[in-house]
């Protein structure tokens, strides 16, 4: 306001018949001209907004990860989250992306869970969620809806419930498959139910992308494939390195305590051509761009693009270079696109995978993850990279994981690899004063 009273009294100024001298114009101008295009002050910045504490990368669920036939025919779909960071409001976004059809959901329900390893939630939190005021929502083809602001307090780190009610099993179904979390379906509505009776449980997540905190915050995206996704964590458990990587983060007051994680990984995904979900620089606008509150991005993608792209045959030389320079133009894309929106963004080297038992990498598989990691360690490249290679490759044979930290499958790690993974992240990249101005949405 204060600038625009600066503007009118130049204008006033301009327009009277006085004797003002050329230099008290000039001034006037350019204190007016600095209050108003100057940037947003850390008092503006301290206002609650939303800010994603937990999101869930959509894709096309395949056949094989669909919900079972007609259970959701007048059925009831209970999912749980594990949240980051906690605030007195939320809003919920369900997801209709891969689907031709409206998706009609009957009744959405939200409540604290009372135990996470059940479909049992607390009662006296039981929400109801509205969307333009109204309990059911009919999302178009293609398309995704943000609830309203729904009126609970929920804590970091809380497990939230949600309670979906179909009238009919929708052709096709947008979700995440690799929750690593289990859902439970019980015939008829019983989204207000404290518990269900006798559930089918299934471990994936549908409809649900994400979930904002109205809070005084910023945010971290994780894009990747199914290292991120948390392939060979603990089903339940919440011991993915993102996972791990908020719990460092909530724990680090006050420093980092408000700042949320996102895991947008995809099992399978790839830097540049789609699979069982669309590639990172596909579905970039939608997991990392429309994220609110994001000023972060840590990427940890090309593991399946060179692992696929050898699996069945050995190309000559000239192609294997021909694709590293290709997907390191891709990170250069993601870089670019990221720093567009002011997001700073971190390279993660991509992790050994020799011995794999799906991929058997060959020496120019692993020379192509060898150059590829030369490049994201490089300097200017990335805002900053995390040397994931370093910390899970076994010292004496640096083209494998570590024993401890495998899996079993010599391509991901266990949940001892990815506590390693999580400890190993600086926490002063995500300090406020390792952030760029970018306008909150």
């Amino acid at each position: 306001m204060r600038a625009f009273a600066l503007l009118a009294e130049y204008v006033r100024a301009m327009n009277a018949t006085t004797s003002r001298r050329p230099t008290q114009f000039a001034a006037l101008a350019l204190l007016a001209s600095a209050l108003v295009f100057a940037p947003v002050t850390s008092h503006a910045q301290a206002t609650p907004h939303w800010v994603g504490s937990w999101a869930a990368s959509q894709q096309l669920v395949e056949w094989a990860n669909s919900l079972p036939p007609a259970s959701m025919r007048d059925g009831t779909l209970r999912q749980i989250v594990h949240l980051s960071i906690g605030g007195p409001q939320i809003r919920l976004h369900i997801s209709n992306r891969y689907s031709d059809a409206p998706l009609h959901i009957d009744s959405v329900h939200i409540a604290r869970s009372a135990d996470p390893a059940s479909a049992r939630i607390d009662p006296s939190t039981d929400t109801v969620v509205t969307f333009f005021g109204s309990r059911d929502v009919t999302i178009p083809p293609n398309s995704a809806y943000i609830s309203d602001p729904i009126a609970l307090t929920v804590a970091p780190a809380a497990d939230l419930v949600f309670s979906i009610h179909l009238d009919d099993q929708p052709p096709l179904e947008t979700g995440h498959p690799g929750s690593r979390t289990t859902s439970y379906i019980e015939p008829g509505n019983h989204v207000a139910d404290t518990d269900f009776a006798n559930p089918t449980k299934i471990d994936h997540w549908y409809f649900i992308s994400g979930i904002d905190v109205a809070t005084n915050a910023r945010a971290i995206v994780t894009l990747g494939d199914s290292i991120t996704d948390g392939r060979g964590s603990t089903t339940n458990g919440n011991d993915r390195w993102p996972d791990l990587l908020a719990k460092r983060l909530l724990a680090n007051a006050p420093a980092t305590s408000n700042v949320g994680v996102l895991n947008q990984g995809i099992g399978g995904n790839r830097i540049l051509l789609n699979g069982v979900g669309p590639s990172a620089v596909a579905r970039f606008n939608d997991d990392v761009i429309a994220q609110p509150g994001v000023l972060y991005l840590i990427v940890l993608e090309g593991v399946n693009d060179i692992g696929v792209f050898s699996r069945l045959e050995d190309p000559p030389q000239a192609d294997h270079d021909a694709l590293v320079a290709r997907i390191e133009s891709g990170y250069q894309q993601i870089v670019e696109r990221a720093h567009q929106q002011g997001i700073k963004v971190y390279g993660a080297t991509i992790t050994p995978f020799a011995g794999s038992d799906y991929y058997h990498p060959g020496p120019r598989t692993e020379a192509d993850r060898q150059k590829i990691n030369e490049w994201i360690r490089a300097r200017g490249n990335f805002d900053a990279v995390i040397d994931f290679d370093a910390t899970l490759r076994d010292p004496q044979n640096p083209s494998h994981l570590l024993p401890a930290y495998d899996c079993g499958d010599h391509l991901h790690p266990s949940p001892a690899g990815y506590a390693a993974m999580a400890n190993s992240i600086p926490l002063e990249l995500f300090a406020a004063g390792a952030s760029t101005a970018r306008g909150i949405r």
